[in-house]
């Protein structure tokens, strides 16, 4: 038996890096996987390797920052799996570039994918959770958050709007068996932290400088991330609410 049998769970940005590892645990744990991506094909190769291993997964297509994709997602996803019992906010865009050297547009960029999106994923599916008294929603944020990050100045402030929006749903909709948590990446070993990195002028010296920050010595893997996302979206977590966890081998400590 598996902490998630029956149960649907979205993931966000689900096609890649993060969001494909956490897709492949939930589906471990018994899961209805939906993996929504903008990227069909990311959505469709993730889906197709967690039923090639006897688990159901549904890849949906839809850019998140349009709130007609999302409705017609959800839309999509009830038709054919039914309730959702948990979300996963994952998917994000980040630019690594000095607040002064970007650009309104830049700014644009990133609030609609990494502040607006989730609102829209929020919105859509919040009210059934309500309506049924259970749901679960896990927000992926970042430490940049929560210290800071040099580069990251908009990213940072879209991340820990996410974190501040999270503690006030979690006010807004206990009553209602509603939880929501975030988890809080360090730099990962992602496609996302490859672009960064390779515009350097020397990229492993860049990733060895990301390294030495964390007192585990190494980058964060998307596997590291999966234990902590599932464990807020689980019945093991059924009186959290409200919570931040950092997993980032230690690059944050904050009591």
């Amino acid at each position: 038996m598996g902490r998630f049998d029956g149960k649907t769970v979205i993931v966000t940005g689900g096609g890649g890096g993060i969001g494909a590892a956490v897709c492949h645990g939930f589906a471990a744990e018994g899961a209805n996987v939906v993996v929504l991506d903008r990227a069909a094909d990311a959505a469709g190769t993730v889906a197709d390797a967690i039923t090639a291993d006897g688990a159901t997964a549904l890849a949906v297509s839809c850019d998140i920052t349009e709130r007609t994709a999302v409705d017609a997602a959800i839309e999509q996803v009830t038709t054919e799996l039914g309730t959702i019992d948990a979300l996963v906010n994952n998917a994000g865009w980040d630019l690594f570039v000095p607040f002064l050297d970007t650009e309104p547009e830049d700014w644009s960029r990133l609030i609609d994918i990494n502040l607006v999106g989730s609102l829209n994923m929020h919105h859509a599916v919040l009210p059934g959770m309500v309506e049924r008294g259970a749901g679960r929603i896990v927000n992926v944020s970042s430490d940049a958050a929560r210290v800071g990050s040099s580069g990251e100045a908009v990213y940072a402030a879209c991340k820990a709007g996410i974190i501040a929006f999270s503690k006030t749903l979690a006010r807004e909709h206990s009553r209602h068996g509603v939880t929501f948590n975030v988890v809080c990446p360090g730099p990962t070993d992602t496609a996302l932290l490859a672009t960064v990195t390779d515009a350097a002028a020397n990229p492993e010296k860049l990733r060895e400088a990301f390294r030495r920050a964390i007192p585990m010595g190494r980058l964060g893997q998307p596997e590291d991330l999966v234990g902590a996302v599932l464990f807020f979206a689980s019945d093991d977590a059924a009186f959290v609410t409200g919570q931040v966890l950092s997993v980032s081998g230690g690059l944050t400590m904050a009591g």
